[in-house]
């Protein structure tokens, strides 16, 4: 498929697409296509596919809705779960509204209570998460894949064959083969766009319902990238920063934007919204298609697992590859497991990768944008 817009258009378009997605939700639901809301990586999303369903990320990532779910949940907790919890009661998020089924996941204790609370409202399925990634975790993790499988089967009355499922692994595979080749575009240096704009590709790419079209569109767009930079458009050399830590989307599009305003490049993401997402494929040829589903998602490297090997390995290789001079961790406040684990971050980042590192904690809140933006511009300047 030939893209024939301007790149800046594009990336604009990506940008828009989960508003754009609001009106298509509906239309997926007049059609009779159920729809999956889910907040998390842990999604075995094969299985959803291969239920004949539509998979949908929930609304989670701004602070409009907070103040009403303090009504219910306490302030001092992490502002991904009151604004998800926020946006769910007061039904201002479409994506909710239309799902037939909320798939929860045991991640940490708040948002294990936060599904219970939302279960007396919605259709709630809450896979119980292992925090190892050893062997007798794989076994209770597929446990979870399976008893999902077997829940959507009876919920949307339908059967899920194998066949089914291999060809959505296959699917998820070639996507996240074509999120890998995009992103690998910020191998080069100087870099061929900003982090901002591939961030843009990868996280509205999550909110397309003709997931065939996917991996085409990924590569028409990176091809493009790639052309225009042999034609020498590309931006000045700037300091190379690898982004880790909490989710990143929404409010917190803030921390990219002050890296990219002050003379860095994100050249790669480590957090769920954007490597842990397309690292690792599932073993198309495994004899067992639903435990090698299992081993893949449960090998996420998400700071609820302990210890979490993947995590490091994970970001040293971005480092590494992508060359970075630095390392941003944004943390949520409240998010614990983040948050505690930053310590060894920075100890990884600084004494193993000898690199500079530097921890932000933020909310969804704007207030201390200018403060970010000092603090992000200090950092850039001492980079060398």
């Amino acid at each position: 498929m030939e893209i024939i817009k301007d790149l800046p258009q594009v990336f604009e378009e990506f940008g828009e697409q989960r508003r754009n997605s609001f009106l298509a939700v509906k239309n997926l639901k007049d059609q009779g296509v159920p729809v999956v809301g889910a907040y998390c990586t842990y999604l075995p999303k094969e299985i959803v596919q291969a239920a004949g369903a539509a998979t949908i990320g929930l609304c989670s990532m701004s602070d409009e809705t907070i103040e009403e779910a303090e009504k219910d949940l306490p302030r001092n907790l992490c502002p991904l779960i009151k604004s998800s919890y926020g946006f769910a009661k007061t039904e201002k998020c479409p994506f909710f509204y239309f799902s037939d089924i909320v798939v929860g996941e045991t991640t940490c204790d708040g948002k294990k209570k936060m599904y219970e609370y939302m279960s007396e409202f919605k259709d709630v399925f809450l896979m119980q998460l292992p925090n190892r990634q050893d062997e007798p975790s794989l076994k209770l993790w597929k446990g979870e894949v399976l008893r999902f499988k077997k829940y959507l089967e009876d919920k949307l009355g339908v059967e899920i064959t194998e066949e089914k499922v291999r060809e959505a692994v296959k699917l998820h595979n070639r996507i996240r083969i074509a999120m890998q080749n995009l992103a690998g575009v910020m191998k080069n240096d100087p870099c061929p766009v900003s982090g901002y704009d591939i961030y843009k590709v990868l996280y509205g790419s999550g909110f397309k319902f003709d997931l065939t079209a996917v991996p085409e569109e990924m590569d028409a767009i990176r091809e493009k990238i790639e052309k225009e930079y042999a034609d020498g458009v590309k931006l000045d050399k700037r300091k190379r920063v690898i982004l880790t830590g909490c989710p990143v989307g929404g409010a917190t599009e803030k921390v990219i934007k002050a890296i990219e305003d002050n003379g860095g490049v994100v050249v790669a993401m480590e957090n769920c919204t954007g490597a842990k997402q397309y690292d690792q494929l599932v073993n198309e040829d495994a004899e067992d298609i639903y435990e090698a589903i299992a081993r893949r998602y449960l090998d996420i490297g998400c700071s609820v697992m302990s210890p979490n090997p993947n995590r490091y390995d994970l970001l040293g290789r971005l480092i590494d590859e992508f060359k970075a001079d630095g390392v941003v961790e944004m943390t949520l406040q409240a998010c614990h497991t983040y948050n505690v684990e930053s310590f060894a971050i920075r100890r990884f980042v600084t004494e193993e990768k000898k690199i500079p590192y530097i921890g932000v904690e933020t909310d969804y809140s704007q207030t201390e944008v200018g403060q970010l933006n000092t603090r992000i511009a200090a950092f850039i300047e001492m980079l060398q």
